[in-house]
């Protein structure tokens, strides 16, 4: 599905218990987001307790970038990291597939409805890239790292931020079944239960920290570095030479 295609007005779809992929993947995904727009940012506050303010705060100091850097944010949703840019003295510009999210978006950020897989930017046009909570909702990874080493300029910085279970067995214990089990039921009656009946179902699409760190070196990376917090780490990297 290409980025100009008409908005999914058929509400979320998505079978939580039969993960898709490729093109359904896509589809699907967006509408989902298109969806929970509304009330996406009330919701994430209350799952996680407001932690996740805090780890955009930690990702704009590991970004590290100077003041006037030109930074995407991809899949920026509602515009939480756009705005965690423009606060740190940066200049945001917010990229997404979901016209549904752009619409409720929070923020004075250029913003523009594109596939961040096949981004309309140029080659080393931008300083650095931030993503928050996205990479289980793309068709693909490595086509994904690659895309983006493609418009951060050599030198430049990212800074991922996305879910991961804690390492330490007790805890994971309890992330999952808060996160399965309580994560729906918060969904469903402040949004949409089969959304939320997904999205933590989702974390099964993102690949162990080892196999990520190895996709960032393959697309030219260099710096990797990894910050994990309770039940979500940060990556930060440099764009190689």
């Amino acid at each position: 599905m290409s980025p100009s295609s008409p908005i999914l007005d058929e509400g979320v779809n998505v079978d939580p218990d039969n993960l898709p992929s490729g093109e359904e993947k896509r589809h699907q995904v967006r509408s989902l987001f298109d969806t929970i727009a509304p009330r996406y940012d009330l919701v994430n506050r209350i799952m996680s307790f407001g932690l996740d303010v805090r780890w955009r705060k930690a990702s704009m100091k590991k970004l590290a970038a100077p003041g006037g850097s030109v930074v995407i944010d991809l899949a920026c949703g509602t515009g939480d990291f756009c705005r965690e840019i423009e606060k740190a003295g940066m200049v945001p510009v917010g990229l997404d597939l979901s016209m549904g999210m752009l619409a409720a978006a929070r923020t004075g950020a250029p913003l523009a409805h594109a596939d961040i897989l096949a981004m309309p930017l140029a080659d080393g046009s931008v300083d650095g890239a931030t993503c928050g909570f996205a990479l289980r909702n793309l068709i693909e990874l490595p086509g994904f790292f690659d895309e983006v080493a493609r418009v951060v300029r050599p030198g430049g910085r990212i800074a991922f931020l996305d879910a991961s279970p804690p390492e330490n067995p007790i805890l994971r214990f309890g992330h999952g079944i808060y996160f399965n089990r309580i994560v729906p039921v918060i969904g469903g009656l402040l949004s949409e239960g089969r959304a939320y009946k997904y999205l933590p179902k989702s974390v099964a699409y993102l690949p162990p920290w080892p196999e990520l760190r190895a996709q960032l070196e393959a697309a030219g990376f260099v710096d990797i570095e990894r910050k994990v917090f309770t039940g979500a780490h940060l990556f930060t990297a440099t764009r190689g030479g």
